[in-house]
């Protein structure tokens, strides 16, 4: 990347302002023209959302996007939209037993309404507020059941299979984190209680000991901050067999969408565990040994970040694409999204720059503000570049938000268009979802609002 050190928050205002009068265009188009008969949508082919059955993962993003809205604008008729549908339609994703995703499902719809109500942003109704709260508990328990134990630990195991650890899990850790401190017993066989803190901080140092990489010599490709998006179990005896991936390229490159959602989870989860007593943490090693190796996991892939993204902070679907050394020196100039090669994601993008700038923030507070500048501004530079074109979307009849989004390039699900070689010029439902979250969190900090976390939620 080509870090922009003097720009600023407040350079963005204008860009904001514009974004969110095309997203409140872009939900409006998706409530008036798609078919709910076909299940939720996932991602746009030639400028409309269809949905693609692989599991149900991006409805709450669907929801929580016109929460977000309302959120963002205070126009109530986006709240009644994101409230009603979250109580007619989000029921069966609490109690999901055969995914990975509540953390993106259930915290997006039921915990951002809780947070509103928390924040005073909505009227308190102690009613409403308990419906939410008991979504949390039971989302965060049902999460945990997908349990694999392994040597010195244990993970939430993907939609694959009990040997299976997704590295995008990381940001499912919320649900736990906060059925856990919404005061939730989680009982297993024989009454046994099962610590949902506990679970939640095992899986988070699975990922950070298998996903991430350090450049410690566990294999050839071991590059400080690169990411696997699987690491495969042997679910018999709890050892560690090898990487993999679903969605990138091979287990011996990087995913860029699995490695933000590294970015991110690892950050949001360092701001949880400030808030989170002493004593809860000694039982399981103590706050400085659980930092540590939070810390090292997101500044390990934040670093990779900078290191393997194009000029204007937005990567291509895989750093180990095969096709991407045509492109000559596409590291030292803006990514192309209508190339002839490789596919850029712009999800990446939003996604990686919501943990570039909470790290910064995290990192300069402990007092290294030289790193913290850094990643703030390598934060800010990509975002600058997500709210021009060709990345947001000004389209009026196209209902994606943020264009150049990739699915899963490798089973070759994203639509290219006519006289394309490439996918390119879609939308995505985790992508329009986290570039509102991205954006409602820098216009917090440039109107001086409460600081924007998952777990506002928790405050009285």
């Amino acid at each position: 990347m080509q870090i922009n050190h003097s720009i600023q928050p407040t350079d963005l205002s204008n860009k904001l302002a514009r974004f969110w009068e095309l997203s409140g265009q872009k939900i409006d188009l998706i409530e008036q023209e798609y078919d709910v008969t076909k299940g939720s949508p996932v991602f746009t082919v030639a400028g409309k959302y269809s949905t693609r059955g692989w599991t149900e993962w991006t409805q709450g993003f669907q929801f929580g996007s016109a929460i977000l809205q309302f959120d963002a604008t205070n126009d109530t008729r986006f709240l009644e939209m994101g409230r009603e549908q979250t109580l007619r339609v989000m029921a069966p994703h609490v109690s999901h037993i055969g995914v990975h995703d509540h953390g993106f499902n259930n915290v997006s719809t039921y915990g951002n309404l809780l947070r509103l109500m928390r924040e005073g942003r909505i009227p308190t109704n102690n009613w409403e507020a308990n419906f939410y709260e008991l979504a949390l508990k039971i989302s965060g328990a049902v999460q945990a059941s997908r349990w694999t134990p392994i040597k010195n630990g244990g993970f939430i195991s993907s939609f694959n299979g009990p040997h299976s650890l997704f590295v995008d899990t990381i940001r499912s850790c919320r649900a736990l984190v906060l059925s856990h401190a919404l005061g939730h017993v989680f009982q297993g066989e024989g009454d046994v209680k099962i610590s949902l803190l506990e679970r939640a901080l095992q899986h988070i140092k699975a990922t950070a000991d298998y996903s991430v990489f350090y450049g410690e010599g566990r294999d050839s490709y071991d590059v400080w901050g690169r990411t696997a998006h699987e690491s495969v179990f042997n679910v018999k005896d709890g050892n560690f067999r090898c990487p993999n991936s679903q969605q990138g390229y091979s287990g011996f490159t990087t995913w860029t969408r699995g490695l933000a959602w590294a970015m991110c989870g690892f950050a949001e989860q360092l701001e949880w565990l400030a808030t989170c007593p002493d004593t809860e943490l000694d039982t399981f090693g103590g706050r400085s040994t659980i930092e540590a190796y939070m810390l090292k996991a997101a500044t390990a892939t934040c670093d990779f970040f900078i290191e393997n993204t194009p000029t204007d902070g937005v990567p291509y679907w895989d750093t180990g694409a095969p096709n991407l050394h045509k492109l000559g020196d596409y590291l030292n100039r803006p990514a192309e999204p209508y190339n002839d090669f490789e596919p850029v994601d712009s999800t990446a993008a939003a996604i990686g720059v919501q943990g570039l700038l909470r790290l910064g923030k995290y990192v300069a507070e402990k007092g290294d503000a030289t790193s913290g500048k850094r990643y703030v501004q390598a934060g800010l530079t990509a975002l600058d570049t997500l709210l021009g074109e060709p990345y947001l979307s000004t389209s009026p009849t196209h209902q994606g938000l943020l264009l150049h989004s990739i699915y899963h390039q490798p089973n070759g699900w994203d639509y290219v268009p006519p006289g394309s070689k490439i996918a390119n010029g879609e939308s995505s439902m985790w992508g329009d979802y986290h570039i509102r979250e991205v954006v409602l969190y820098v216009q917090r900090i440039i109107r001086n609002e409460p600081y924007y976390t998952f777990f506002n939620c928790l405050s009285k």
